[in-house]
């Protein structure tokens, strides 16, 4: 079916916003200019915490290869610019893959 790329970063209530809009206006977009094949979408996701704000990014590939395209050889490794770092608090060093293997839709 697909692969998912996962990915967790944290900052905080301040630069919640400052980051999100970064991600719609820089980074999501770089990343689509880069037309990386097997490439589908990202998902954001946003949980307001108590004294952080958590942010989850889901990438949707075809293969594992297709990811090594996008970071590289070492394609554990996450995928943060510096000008995301300077506003997060803290993120995973590593993303997690996994493959999907169903996708189950309820239509009424």
């Amino acid at each position: 079916m697909s692969v998912k790329r996962i990915w967790h970063g944290w900052t905080t209530p301040e630069n919640a916003e400052q980051y999100q809009e970064l991600l719609h206006k820089l980074i999501f977009p770089g990343i689509e200019a880069k037309e990386i094949p097997g490439y589908h979408c990202v998902e954001l996701f946003r949980k307001d915490l108590e004294n952080e704000v958590e942010f989850v990014t889901i990438m949707t590939f075809d293969s594992v290869e297709d990811i090594k395209v996008f970071q590289g050889k070492d394609y554990e490794k996450s995928y943060v610019p510096a000008e995301a770092q300077a506003v997060l608090k803290r993120w995973d060093k590593t993303a997690s893959h996994y493959e999907a293997i169903e996708k189950r839709v309820h239509r009424i």
